[in-house]
């Protein structure tokens, strides 16, 4: 298939197949998909396995192919120019891209760890080094973990020592990356959540990390006997939480169905404008049946932001085509239609 560099749309009822088609574009920029954790179900259940490749052009001309093939009980291939990865961490950033989904209602309803994944991938994308410490303290992690629920042997200290060095060197360094990104980021989602919900709400994000008030190495070492007890890590980054506020309560407990919807839009087209304003490229949009649930003029401020000149390519699915022929009258000729009928795609404003 050959896209628009500006707005590809899918229509079609649901379970057709546009969220695949979306999660492919998505899979090639952070080597996973948006939708399903476990690489094997990817793949079609008579099947042992599946590729996914795409050739990309930047601003600047340059071209990029990437491939991704996936077996069923092997590692899978990542390839940049036929090159596979040594580290597939390596390739993050590389494609910038930022989707919005029904499922982000899980940056609302769901646990910390939600948070957690929105403010780690964000700033991955244009930080690699914070993507290595992550790595590096999660195995840091791991590994104390191992140590605190082994019952049979006596605790090394001096390896237990070590871990908790990694953890601390590398946990300090997230922890100041997260503070930095969320006082950045704050205002312009204010900005968004604004113009999209025509509103003077409140809205606020509180930064809650167990480091924002003890040191991180004093305070492992004063847990150390109740880690052991409880056989896993207490304090840490990986217990760090982004409480979302509606004026001045959470908004998952007081936030209507719209107000949550436009909360988490809001959050996912203020990262969009954080990387566009700190990386080199304009990242790639996903907007996957986002208008349901809306009301008009909601809908109306999503259209008008999307269809902007700050915006690059932008990939779209709803199942009518209101707010789609919305979009394309306001961005011209520049864009591509297709239907999607049982995972046939055919183009249809050719």
């Amino acid at each position: 298939m050959q896209f628009s560099p500006k707005i590809n749309c899918f229509i079609g009822n649901n379970g057709m197949g546009k969220t695949n088609l979306l999660d492919a574009v998505y899979y090639l920029s952070f080597c996973k998909s948006y939708t399903n954790p476990i690489d094997s179900q990817i793949i079609y259940h008579d099947a042992d396995v599946c590729m996914l490749q795409g050739r990309y052009q930047s601003e600047e001309g340059t071209q990029e192919e990437i491939y991704s093939g996936i077996r069923r009980r092997q590692k899978k291939q990542f390839r940049r120019n036929k090159k596979e990865y040594e580290r597939l961490s390596d390739h993050i950033g590389l494609i910038p891209l930022v989707m919005i989904s029904p499922a982000d209602n899980e940056l609302i309803t769901g646990a910390s760890e939600e948070r957690r994944k929105f403010m780690d991938l964000a700033i991955s994308q244009f930080d690699r080094e914070y993507l290595r410490a992550l790595v590096r303290y999660n195995k840091a992690l791991q590994q104390r973990n191992v140590l605190l629920k082994n019952e049979e042997k006596a605790i090394d200290p001096d390896l237990l020592e070590l871990w908790e060095e990694q953890l601390v060197t590398d946990g300090n360094y997230i922890h100041r990356e997260r503070k930095a990104f969320i006082g950045a980021f704050t205002p312009i989602f204010n900005r968004f959540y604004a113009r999209i919900s025509r509103s003077n709400e409140d809205v606020a994000f509180s930064y809650d990390s167990q480091l924002n008030d003890e040191d991180f190495g004093a305070r492992l070492r004063r847990n150390r006997q109740r880690d052991i007890m409880l056989g896993h890590t207490t304090t840490g980054i990986h217990r760090d939480e982004l409480e979302m506020l509606l004026d001045g309560y959470p908004v998952r407990k007081v936030g209507s169905q719209g107000q949550n919807k436009t909360f988490f839009v809001s959050m996912k087209l203020a990262q969009f404008h954080f990387l566009l304003q700190t990386g080199r490229t304009t990242p790639i949009l996903l907007l996957d049946d986002i208008f349901d649930r809306l009301d008009a003029s909601r809908v109306e401020e999503i259209v008008k932001l999307v269809s902007g000149p700050e915006f690059g390519q932008i990939f779209l699915s709803d199942t009518n085509r209101e707010s789609l022929d919305r979009i394309l009258q306001r961005t011209g000729n520049n864009s591509h239609v297709y239907a999607v009928i049982d995972g046939e795609i055919t183009r249809i404003n050719e």
